[in-house]
């Protein structure tokens, strides 16, 4: 007797979050999520809990979205500000996966010396794409200016850094103040020890 084959699930995702139907309450913002729900998901949620907390239909949900684009936001001289700075607000701000909101880097270049077998050591300069440098004529310039080997490479944390054979850590924050004016020396620090110390 042959066991029956078993048919795959078929998974409902939220047109809204992205989620699947029963983790949407998990998800970002599950009152957006909740007009979604009762027209499409009806038997995954009680109908109490997909219902609107103010007891309304979808079109007080869309009043009390207009009503908080309206709300401006006043500034320091009293001026209010609305639509215009918080699109440009959002696009500053991206969303990962899960409604996390990605902090946006710090504009600062470290520099860091890594002493390979007792002798050879290596700087490793993070931070200068930041800048708006681009990290390859940054490599073939500090290579040229130190007559050592630089590469772009990406680091531990995925992100990009140029390594140089040899210390040339003090040497090489003249040569980026005066190569890049748009990177001041209060933004270019060292790892020492473990501690980050400015290199102004």
């Amino acid at each position: 007797m042959a066991a029956d084959k078993l048919a795959p699930v078929k998974v409902n995702y939220c047109g809204v979050c992205g989620l699947p139907a029963e983790y949407c309450e998990f998800g970002p913002d599950f009152e957006r999520c909740k007009p979604w729900l009762r027209a499409h998901a009806p038997g995954v949620y009680p109908e109490e809990l997909v219902a609107s907390s103010s007891g309304g239909s979808e079109k007080d949900v869309d009043k009390v979205g207009e009503r908080l684009q309206g709300v401006g936001i006043s500034t320091a001289d009293g001026s209010s500000s609305t639509g215009g700075a918080s699109a440009s607000k959002q696009e500053e701000v991206k969303r990962l996966p899960g409604g996390k909101l990605k902090k946006k880097d710090k504009q600062e270049v470290i520099i860091e010396k890594i002493v390979r077998n007792k002798r050879k050591c290596v700087t490793v300069v993070k931070g200068l794409e930041l800048f708006g440098v681009k990290l390859s004529d940054a490599s073939k310039k500090l290579g040229k200016k130190f007559a050592t080997g630089a590469s772009v490479v990406k680091g531990p944390t995925e992100k990009e850094q140029i390594d140089v054979q040899g210390d040339i850590s003090y040497d090489v924050v003249e040569f980026i103040t005066d190569t890049w004016p748009d990177v001041p020396e209060s933004a270019i620090y060292f790892i020492e020890d473990g501690r980050k110390v400015a290199a102004a």
